[in-house]
């Protein structure tokens, strides 16, 4: 017998004795080093059905568990991920304020003489407020007009972005 099956039989005894030990069992006596696991014999064991039997066999055959009956435990090592913050929830008077002001504000966007920056951001607050895709060309060629080459850029990312929204809508 080389090495490393003797260390493999003298592990597997030592395996057996620990999970004897744990069930309350006497431990299975060893066969000697190169006797096959038949030779082996077991010290008497009570009848209590509530404890499995130890196999005098080494090699026991290795059940698969149920990927059903598995449940992933966490890691106390790792913090466990916040849990999505739920929409606020407006009180209905305060929805209905919301909802005419949005009304009395959108014939007016048109008319707004602010700097373009300002008017994006509100032509922008109207469509994600409304979900009016009307305004969405507005909102493109205001964001077009912002001086400044980073916020121009900015503003024209949300353009996008809405855009896709709203295809990610359609789409699903």
């Amino acid at each position: 017998m080389d090495e490393d099956t003797s260390k493999s039989k003298v592990n597997d005894d030592e395996l057996n004795q620990m999970i004897a030990g744990i069930q309350g069992q006497p431990a299975p006596v060893a066969a000697p080093v190169g006797e096959p696991p038949a030779a082996q014999a077991m010290a008497p064991v009570s009848p209590d059905p509530s404890v499995a039997p130890v196999s005098p066999d080494p090699v026991a055959p290795v059940v698969a568990p149920d990927p059903a009956a598995m449940v992933a435990t966490p890691d106390p090592a790792v913090p466990a991920a916040p849990a999505p913050a739920a929409a606020p929830t407006i009180p209905p008077e305060l929805d209905n304020i919301k909802r005419s002001a949005l009304a009395e504000l959108r014939p007016l966007v048109d008319r707004l003489t602010l700097p373009p920056e300002e008017r994006f951001n509100t032509i922008l607050l109207i469509i994600r407020s409304t979900d009016d895709t009307s305004l969405i060309p507005v909102a493109y060629e205001t964001a077009r007009t912002i001086p400044d080459e980073n916020r121009r850029a900015q503003a024209l990312l949300d353009v996008i972005k809405e855009v896709d929204f709203f295809g990610q809508q359609h789409a699903g």
